[in-house]
């Protein structure tokens, strides 16, 4: 029976610091979920007044689809990118620059439980800010959902992978101005040129190609074609992109957490 209960004991131990250290980080961005939340939606807002008040009757990607309709998803899946990749990459930058990644370090942690905790709350925020932004743009348009098992795959898949980059980059920075030269010069360029504002077949072949080999043009077309069954590309193709392009970065990631690399230094 002791035998037994110390069994129990060690399975409750393993889950109780993996869920304290997800707890940590929801609470994190939650406490001031006006910068983290509200604000990336007011951000998509403005982009959704501004471009559907400037093309909306000019440009037609889709037959039957307004350009305010094929705009919304671009702008939910880009802001649901971008916020995954915020909160495991600040999470992890400003405890390396205040000096209390140490003590999270010095827990009986795994590294694969540290990996899943900062994945899954990065998964949430994204998430979150992704379900908000559709919530405000229903009173601009209606929505048809065509596949809501393709828009749920896509938006989970989109987001572990970019909440991944994050922790990479968080492991690899060690100052804000790194970090910041990471948004600005990897996140917010792969998210513009990944067709959330327009069709990439309405690029010349040269650029259409380049796109081809953007991994946020294929999120972002098949999120958009779980609305409307259509898209640029199969369906299929894209989530067979982004999932091994997810699996390739969890394996990185994996091996830069086992290693310690500018972690232990």
């Amino acid at each position: 029976m002791s035998a037994l209960k110390l069994t129990d004991q060690v399975k409750v131990g393993s889950f109780r610091g993996p869920w304290t250290l997800l707890k940590k980080e929801l609470l994190r961005f939650w406490r001031v979920s006006f910068q983290t939340v509200a604000a990336p939606v007011i951000t998509a807002l403005l982009y959704l007044l501004i471009f559907s008040h400037v093309l909306e009757g000019h440009v037609q990607v889709y037959d039957g689809v307004p350009y305010t309709a094929f705009l919304i998803p671009g702008l939910i899946m880009m802001s649901v990118l971008q916020n995954a990749f915020a909160n495991s990459s600040s999470s992890l930058i400003q405890s390396k620059v205040m000096g209390n990644l140490v003590f999270i370090l010095l827990t009986p942690l795994t590294h694969l439980q540290f990996f899943l905790a900062f994945l899954i709350a990065a998964i949430i925020r994204g998430l979150v800010v992704g379900l908000c932004i559709y919530l405000v743009a229903m009173w601009f348009v209606d929505l048809n959902v065509s596949n809501p098992w393709l828009i749920i795959a896509f938006a989970l898949l989109g987001s572990a992978f970019l909440g991944t980059f994050g922790i990479i980059a968080g492991i690899w920075a060690d100052r804000f101005d790194q970090m910041a030269a990471f948004q600005n010069f990897i996140i917010m360029p792969l998210s513009f040129l990944s067709g959330v504002f327009y069709s990439i077949h309405s690029l010349p072949p040269f650029w259409q190609k380049v796109s081809q080999l953007n991994p946020f043009f294929y999120m972002i077309d098949g999120f958009r074609y779980g609305f409307f069954g259509k898209g640029d590309v199969s369906p299929l193709v894209s989530l067979s992109i982004v999932g091994v392009s997810f699996l390739v970065l969890a394996w990185i990631t994996l091996k830069m957490l086992k290693s310690g690399y500018k972690l232990r230094s």
